[in-house]
């Protein structure tokens, strides 16, 4: 088995990074294996909506790692998304990088690479903010048909540099808590796969706003 891990900090070795890597031991000892996507400091687009993707089957904008991201979670079996909390947010980078993830994904198969597979986000904060990023970052799951995993606290933990990371214990333990309970999930999904307990079929998708349906 194998998770994809997606570091959505511009600083590629800081605290996000140690977190994930604090996952990542516990998946190892778990026989897991990990596999850490970093979005880096270069220039990372937002999603404008344009519809290629629907298309082209892949994001319009190839200068980054979205479209090889999305490539990856084919052969992924869970996921974690880690970020960093800027002014009670999550970094831009992640979010701008995320939404290109799941639109050109949905408009190209219906999230085919991550429905029915486990997903976990991890957050980390000097301070405050932790909570309302850690509630913007399930978002993707809940549209995506995707399995929300949980731990012992919410999957947060505090520090400025990676240094902090081991000085917050009850954080660290609610990551390595977390991956745990992905391998659990992973095993069960796995199971049930060798059992013939397939996932359901999905309605075709409909489209509606507030005042009528179809066209938006």
């Amino acid at each position: 088995m194998k998770v994809l891990m997606l570091n959505g900090s511009s600083n590629a070795d800081g605290s996000t990074k140690a977190g994930l890597d604090e996952m990542a031991s516990a998946f190892a000892s778990e026989g897991v294996e990990t596999e850490i996507v970093t979005v880096g400091g270069k220039p990372v687009a937002d999603c404008l909506g344009c519809g290629k993707c629907g298309e082209l089957k892949r994001c319009v904008f190839a200068n980054d790692e979205v479209n090889e991201f999305v490539r990856k979670a084919a052969k992924a079996d869970g996921f974690v998304f880690g970020t960093p909390v800027y002014y009670a947010h999550p970094s831009g980078r992640i979010l701008s990088f995320l939404d290109r993830v799941f639109f050109s994904s949905m408009s190209a198969n219906r999230y085919e690479n991550f429905r029915h597979k486990p997903v976990a986000s991890i957050v980390v904060a000097r301070r405050a903010g932790t909570s309302a990023s850690f509630d913007v970052m399930n978002k993707y799951a809940g549209i995506s048909n995707m399995i929300t995993v949980g731990s012992t606290y919410w999957n947060e933990f505090h520090a400025l540099t990676k240094e902090d990371v081991p000085g917050d214990p009850e954080g660290t333990q609610t990551l390595r808590n977390l991956a745990r309970n992905m391998v659990y999930v992973m095993k069960c999904l796995k199971a049930g796969r060798e059992a013939g307990i397939t996932p359901p079929t999905l309605e075709e998708n409909v489209f509606t706003n507030s005042v009528r349906r179809g066209e938006g």
